[in-house]
């Protein structure tokens, strides 16, 4: 019998921008969905049943499970409210390049077990602990605080993992002629988000064919320009945002997007929100 297509989830961040936490009545069962963010779920109790691509992973009290941008998951089983999730966008991950030239390893990476790599698994924990005291608080730094912890974890993550494949690195690729390439375009486009710059544009600047320059983006970045770059002006348009003297439509020309239809799709498709929305939420 033929499998239900996975629903895409939209995820709506709430009061700190990126990141959302779910901890009180956790679903016992959820069919298999996928979002553009990242989550990492701490199991409070043994025997939580999760699949991820589908493979399935059996969770103890402590263990974590990391899913990826875009990677189809489900809950199988668990007990009552069994487990903590943290989710938070992509772009925390996307904006780093030697993430993301690691990020074949940190995709296959799901399994966080506490017998196994007790230092690790703890470590996780306690800083998702962290965020979730940090995200419940007054605290006007909160955001900050909130992704300072989401980095020690990925730092530590990239560090696991690259132990684990380092008879896999023949080099690093940090001093490959690709990833200075890579490097430099990503500069030249957070300098010229705001402007009507193209992939051509990007190329020229580093010195390569356009179809080149895109194959050698992807293959370091693990999304295309097009995609990059909206990513890029829909967090310059959050800055924009919050100026109630400008208009959306002047975010939106403002940030670099080319008409107000993209710029809605996009920041809807990054935020979970539409720009409206993300507007009347930081007023309150």
């Amino acid at each position: 019998m033929a499998k239900n297509k996975p629903e895409k989830e939209q995820i709506r961040f709430g009061n700190i921008s990126e990141i959302a936490i779910v901890y009180e009545n956790v679903a016992q069962k959820f069919p298999p969905h996928w979002h553009n963010a990242l989550e990492f779920t701490l199991a409070l109790k043994d025997d939580c049943s999760y699949r991820v691509n589908d493979k399935l992973y059996k969770l103890a009290k402590g263990d974590v499970l990391l899913v990826w941008p875009q990677q189809i998951h489900e809950i199988v089983s668990a007990p009552y409210d069994a487990m903590i999730f943290t989710q938070f966008s992509a772009s925390i991950l996307e904006h780093h390049l030697d993430l993301l030239a690691i990020s074949s390893f940190l995709y296959d990476c799901h399994h966080i077990e506490a017998k196994k790599t007790p230092e690790l698994a703890k470590l996780i924990c306690d800083r998702l602990f962290e965020i979730k005291k940090i995200h419940t608080s007054p605290d006007p730094l909160a955001e900050t605080r909130c992704k300072l912890c989401i980095y020690d974890i990925l730092l530590h993550i990239g560090t696991y993992v690259l132990e684990e494949h380092k008879d896999d690195l023949h080099a690093d690729k940090t001093s490959e002629p690709g990833y200075h390439y890579v490097h430099a375009a990503c500069s030249f486009i957070n300098d010229n988000a705001a402007d009507n710059i193209s992939q051509v544009d990007a190329a020229n600047y580093v010195g390569l064919s356009s179809f080149y320059f895109s194959k050698l983006f992807k293959q370091y970045m693990n999304m295309s320009f097009p995609a990059y770059l909206s990513g890029i002006r829909v967090k310059n348009a959050v800055t924009l945002l919050l100026d109630e003297d400008l208009s959306i439509t002047d975010c939106a020309f403002r940030s670099g997007f080319q008409s107000t239809t993209a710029f809605n799709k996009a920041f809807h498709e990054t935020t979970g929100y539409s720009p409206r929305e993300f507007r009347k939420m930081y007023r309150k």
